[in-house]
């Protein structure tokens, strides 16, 4: 008799990790059935949606404001499926402002949570470990810093390691890359990462653009490569690009080989800045949101950094331009005192590199799966 396996992701990086769990799952056991919310990519690896996060991924307080009914009424109707389907476990990835209001409906109703990817509680408030405490059974992390974290307070707690560490992969060489894209590999090249949602794009890639104006303009062999995120329509990127005169050459697929052309990189915030630092591409971080979710954010962030490689290094790796520090001059500025200095992106590089050796190794996927099949046994 198969198991049922109830699963929530409300993100694109969120659909992306499901996934893989999904497949690695089904992978060791074919005798589970996976419903609930999720993306594309979730779809594919076998769940049943009955929402599709495609067109309700949001980012920001004010921004998620805008949509609160909607939410609502999703958790509302999750709620009765749930109930319903009465399934063995629920799988919650990362999304704290959702699923951990729906964790703490499923202990009310007796089904045992398992948190995959934990909620920034060590950025935020870490007074949410106690709530998590209550309403969780299995955390699974993706941080040595995160298991160590959860541990101090009594929570059963695994380290599965990235799933970075195996899907941040290139598939050609150096020079191949190069002429695949049609990039000349005497000029620099430049990659611009805006994000994954329409509201990161909409804020941070205006800024690129008029910064990449700026480093054209003191080298005008300088080179840009755009990479886009496959579930944002191409319209959303012409729109803006329609006021920039820049040459961009957008790409959608092989991106890991296309950063990896890259002499440097503009990454907006979240799990791109691990993605460029394990391809040991330096970079600069460059992020804006709404001023009301900037003004919350700045009252509640409890740790100095926001990018996730500094964070997880610990130190100042790269350099952070956030909200009115944003400044397309300033950052053309830093980026070109960064270029300019072979000894600065050599040092920089070695510490991206070094990063790679604290996220585990290879197979988070396959750990995750089996302490999933472990916990429901």
């Amino acid at each position: 008799m198969y198991k049922k396996l109830f699963i929530i992701a409300g993100e694109p990086s969120g659909d992306f990790h499901a996934a893989n769990l999904i497949k690695a799952i089904l992978s060791k056991n074919q005798n589970i059935r996976f419903l609930g919310m999720g993306g594309e990519l979730m779809k594919a690896a076998g769940a049943v949606l009955y929402y599709n996060i495609g067109r309700i991924s949001v980012i920001g307080f004010s921004e998620v404001i805008n949509k609160l009914a909607l939410y609502k009424k999703i958790a509302v109707d999750l709620a009765s499926k749930l109930i319903y389907e009465k399934p063995d476990a629920v799988i919650l990835v990362d999304y704290p402002g959702f699923n951990i209001p729906f964790a703490k409906l499923a202990k009310k109703i007796n089904i045992p949570v398992i948190y995959y990817i934990s909620p920034q509680v060590w950025a935020w408030d870490q007074g949410r470990i106690e709530i998590l405490k209550s309403v969780v059974d299995k955390m699974l992390v993706f941080f040595k810093f995160e298991k160590t974290l959860y541990e101090k307070h009594s929570m059963n707690v695994s380290f599965v390691g990235h799933p970075l560490v195996e899907t941040v992969k290139t598939s050609m060489s150096k020079e191949n890359a190069l002429k695949h894209f049609g990039l000349n590999p005497q000029g620099k090249i430049i990659a611009l990462l805006p994000g994954s949602r329409k509201t990161e794009v909409a804020k941070v890639l205006p800024i690129m653009l008029k910064t990449c104006c700026r480093l054209r303009s003191v080298n005008g062999d300088t080179q840009f490569i755009l990479i886009k995120s496959p579930i944002i329509s191409d319209s959303i990127y012409e729109k803006i690009l329609k006021k920039s005169n820049l040459k961009i050459n957008i790409i959608s697929q092989k991106r890991h080989d296309a950063v990896s052309c890259a002499d440097f990189a503009l990454v907006a915030s979240g799990t791109a800045t691990l993605e460029t630092a394990m391809l040991k591409v330096p970079m600069a971080l460059v992020y804006k949101v709404s001023f009301i979710t900037w003004l919350i954010a700045r009252l509640l962030i409890r740790i100095p950094y926001i990018g996730l490689v500094n964070i997880v290094a610990g130190e100042k790796i790269v350099p952070e331009f956030i909200q009115f520090g944003a400044r397309p001059k300033k950052i053309a500025g830093e980026c070109l005192k960064i270029l300019q200095s072979p000894a600065v992106l050599s040092e920089m590089r070695n510490k991206l590199s070094g990063l790679k050796s604290s996220l585990g190794p290879e197979g988070a996927s396959s750990n995750a799966a089996n302490e999933v099949l472990k916990f429901l046994n």
